[in-house]
């Protein structure tokens, strides 16, 4: 007997439907053949699947099993396919009906019959609303997360034997209902606040304008300044996600199999600091199953790059196109998957190998040819696609045993979030979000200058040696500037102080 079940396998962060196809016919008994490009998870799924079906209480059918994974050209992973195979051999051997037209079913089996998570559920549960499914069937874990996509009945399963008495209409399982809190926006909570932060006011200053408009930023300066904490207190002050948002970071962590224990939808905003030894695919994203790399894990959220000239040149080069694009191309043989990579990258420096050349308190060890070899670690055109660069000098003790705190992460997020609502108006029926997504044409159109402004621009080009790219960046800066400042139009003040962000000439 043959009997069809609706599952899904992923591709990059998308779901594609499988039609799992089971033929129980006669032939050796107890022999099991899959065909349709799995994996050896999926292979031995013939060995979970039979344990399970024989301590479900449930009979295994002594009759030869073939199954087909559809479509047969497309590569099939995970151990996601257990339920299927064995909702689709029960239905095959007749001891629960057969027809299962407009439900999916997903999820691992342990040995005992239990139904274990799986990853990307999120998005298998978006494409079967997608394509028309009305209900699917899940791990009772993993319904919380396949409940933010509306418009779905999900059942959530613990156990294949659980699962045969509601088919069979015995015992039924009642459909996970989704809180009204699920996709309310709540106050986002981070471990570091600016208030804590002592000194480094103007540091702070150039993190509020890189979170008003998305840029970019390298903090330079001698070890145990303050880098690290800045950059970690950066989210803090970041607008809060909106729920399209946080779908998108959820999608990506869910395929990831990095969703919080117990937190099906993404709150706070990424904050991803992976080490200076990491790999160009640790970072980018890819592998023989591609999955998302660092830069997409800090989509919508914050890339940190500490002791920034210790990563590889060649790993720190991949981070050109995707600053520019705001997506990453994953290139294979088979084809090209694309991965979300819209994040604000925040870097860290000493300015020398022993990290004290410039400091007034310590003396640099380093010779001058170790110090320009060590800065040239990151090359012209990386620097160029940072905007705001940033001196980090040593805190004075009277600010760190001032008992005076600073002012919190909350007050500076309202500024920020103001500014970005500003761009939101202006960017309102296009695809730009903030200051740092505009091109050439929106900043001809939103970055005009005065005369007075024309004339810095020109100015500073000539001596600063700014590039085109460059020129552009600095307009696009001077524009959030502006939108903290709630004016409408970029002035003198604002271009002047969008200027000192660029690097000075390396000595």
């Amino acid at each position: 007997m043959l009997a069809r079940i609706t599952s899904c396998a992923l591709v990059g962060l998308e779901g594609v439907l499988v039609d799992v196809e089971v033929d129980v016919h006669p032939g050796q008994v107890g022999m099991i053949d899959i065909v349709g490009l799995p994996d050896t998870a999926i292979q031995e799924s013939r060995q979970r699947v039979r344990s399970a079906i024989h301590n479900s209480n449930l009979a295994f059918p002594q009759k030869r099993v073939t199954i087909n994974l559809a479509p047969a050209d497309l590569h099939k992973e995970g151990p996601s396919y257990d339920l299927p195979i064995a909702v689709g051999i029960l239905a095959g051997a007749g001891q629960i009906p057969g027809d299962y037209a407009g439900s999916m079913f997903v999820g691992e089996l342990s040995l005992d019959g239990g139904v274990r998570h799986v990853n990307g559920i999120i998005s298998m549960a978006s494409v079967a609303r997608e394509q028309g499914i009305a209900t699917i069937y899940v791990p009772r874990e993993d319904a919380p997360e396949a409940a933010l996509v509306p418009d779905l009945t999900v059942i959530p399963v613990e156990s294949l034997g659980q699962l045969v008495m509601h088919l069979n209409n015995l015992l039924p399982i009642e459909p996970f209902a989704r809180s009204a809190s699920d996709l309310e926006e709540s106050e986002p909570e981070y471990a570091t606040d600016f208030a804590e932060i002592r000194g480094q006011e103007h540091v702070k200053r150039a993190l509020e304008v890189a979170a008003a408009g998305g840029h970019c930023v390298l903090m330079s300066g001698p070890p145990g300044a303050g880098k690290t904490l800045l950059a970690r207190s950066l989210p803090s002050i970041l607008p809060r996600m909106s729920i399209d948002e946080a779908l998108e970071v959820t999608k990506i962590y869910s395929v990831a199999g990095l969703l919080p224990p117990g937190q099906p939808l993404m709150r706070n905003r990424p904050f991803r600091a992976p080490h200076h030894t990491i790999s160009q695919v640790g970072l980018v994203g890819g592998g023989h199953w591609p999955r998302p790399g660092e830069i997409s894990l800090a989509h919508r959220g914050v890339l940190f790059l500490d002791e920034l000239p210790e990563f590889g040149m060649r790993t720190l080069e991949v981070l050109r196109q995707p600053l520019e694009d705001k997506i990453v191309t994953i290139s294979r043989s088979s084809g090209s998957l694309c991965f979300p990579a819209n994040f604000t990258l925040v870097a860290a420096m000493n300015p020398c190998p022993c990290g004290y050349y410039g400091d007034p308190t310590h003396e640099c060890t380093c010779s001058r040819g170790m110090i320009d070899s060590y800065q040239k670690r990151i090359s012209g055109p990386m620097m160029d696609r940072i905007d705001i660069h940033v001196e980090v000098p040593r805190v004075d003790y009277e600010k760190l045993a001032g008992s005076t705190l600073g002012e919190t992460s909350a007050s500076v997020r309202a500024r920020v979030e103001a500014a970005r609502e500003r761009q939101t108006r202006r960017f309102q029926g296009t695809r730009l979000h903030c200051n740092a997504d505009m091109g050439p044409a929106e900043v001809r159109q939103w970055c005009e200058l005065d005369q007075a402004g024309r004339s810095l621009i020109k100015s500073a080009m000539r001596q600063l040696g700014l590039s085109a790219r460059a020129y552009h960046r600095v307009l696009k800066l001077a524009r959030t500037i502006a939108d903290l400042a709630g004016s409408e139009g970029i002035e003198v003040q604002h271009l002047a102080e969008a200027l000192q962000y660029r690097p000075r000439q390396r000595e």
